[in-house]
């Protein structure tokens, strides 16, 4: 089990700098932020504060949106959701949403990227990927997959 904590408004800060150098999204999010110990970022209501939790057992609060990676943060499917819409760059639109969600890697012309792109087909966003050698490396966990 991964134990979370909340982030202080200096980490908040960094996650924001990292969403505005990778994807251009300039917009703030009215949650509490929350880390494990696999760098992995949740978001909650900041009325979580009103919940007594030393009485319950709790494996992990809030909603998945990606996690940090050196220098660069991958968004989950959810996080590319939240976070899609108000972006400005790294977004590639792919044609076959299915193919994407089983979990193969589209050809793409587009040149390498150092930061993971937000996936998008039509108005769904899908997850992330990173450009590498003429493909999108797909990271929808086997989980999430469709057949």
């Amino acid at each position: 089990m991964s134990k979370q904590r909340f982030l202080n408004s200096k980490e908040k800060k960094r996650i924001f700098s990292m969403l505005s150098e990778q994807f251009g999204f300039e917009e703030t999010l009215d949650y509490a932020f929350l880390i494990n110990d696999k760098n992995r970022v949740y978001i909650v209501n900041r009325s979580i504060d009103n919940i007594e939790f030393t009485k319950l057992r709790v494996n992990t609060i809030g909603l998945y949106i990606g996690e940090i990676n050196d220098k660069e943060m991958r968004l989950s499917i959810e996080g590319s959701e939240l976070i899609g819409p108000k972006s400005t760059k790294n977004v590639v639109e792919i044609e076959d949403s299915k193919a994407w969600m089983r979990g193969e890697e589209p050809a793409t012309e587009l040149k390498d990227i150092p930061f993971y792109v937000i996936i998008k087909h039509k108005d769904d966003y899908l997850g992330s990927g990173k450009i590498r050698e003429g493909r999108i490396l797909n990271y929808v966990s086997k989980t999430r997959r469709i057949n």
